[in-house]
């Protein structure tokens, strides 16, 4: 294979390492040398591929520092849209709906594909959640709600649902947070379903049950959705 076809093959296979959460924004890439090792090629080939991915706003160089993964994927989805959505019912919805649909979906193939690794991870995270509500530390169990669902999402192990997830992250990370923060403070009961409801959301992805996974997201988002109309 010439040169530049060599440069264009290990591009793309890093482009696609980006959008399947194996190197995650802001992220630091390993070594010329270890890339160069891992794909069996030149430095120079491994420069020539890091360098048009910069030009491509994918990728960062820090000097002394190394090669990090950009923010592209996420940028347009910061704080504003948190302060649009606490402001317009109609918008608040809408994520809800979204939400529904995408995180439906992740719950299903992290049950279909994920790894025994990601599920230790997940399981981590519930456990962290219920540690939280036992320790009434509700801002804490509001923001690994939105760790959680995070690992789910990457844990789909589909690079157009992460790429979806990746744009929107912003703002689904400060509405699950806000969201899981209002509704806990509404009462103990309330706070107790959502923690049901994700132990039978991780339960099913982890026991690989793509339809029940699926189910019981969405009966999730559409608790959330009731409990916020109510409010």
């Amino acid at each position: 294979m010439k040169t530049s076809g060599l440069v264009e093959e290990v591009q793309r296979q890093l482009e696609v390492a980006l959008l399947d959460g194996r190197y995650p924004a802001n992220a630091k890439l390993p070594s010329e040398r270890v890339l160069a090792e891992q794909f069996s090629v030149s430095r120079n080939t491994i420069r020539e591929a890091l360098q048009r991915m910069v030009a491509r706003g994918l990728l960062r160089s820090r000097p002394g520092a190394g090669m990090f993964v950009g923010d592209q994927l996420r940028t347009g989805t910061s704080s504003p849209w948190a302060q649009l959505v606490v402001d317009h019912p109609v918008l608040l919805s809408e994520v809800l709906e979204f939400r529904r649909v995408l995180e439906g979906a992740t719950a299903y193939y992290a049950a279909l594909r994920g790894t025994d690794e990601e599920y230790a991870g997940i399981r981590t995270l519930l456990a962290g959640l219920e540690q939280s509500r036992l320790d009434e530390q509700a801002s804490k169990e509001a923001a690994l709600d939105a760790e959680l669902h995070e690992a789910i999402a990457l844990a789909s192990h589909n690079s157009m649902f992460l790429h979806l997830h990746a744009s929107v992250l912003g703002i689904l990370r400060e509405h699950i947070t806000l969201n899981g923060s209002n509704l806990r403070a509404l009462d103990d009961e309330v706070s107790g379903q959502l923690l049901q409801q994700h132990r039978a959301i991780c339960q099913a992805i982890c026991a690989r049950r793509p339809e029940a996974a699926r189910t019981a997201m969405q009966a999730h988002i559409d608790y959330v959705a009731g409990k916020l109309e109510a409010a």
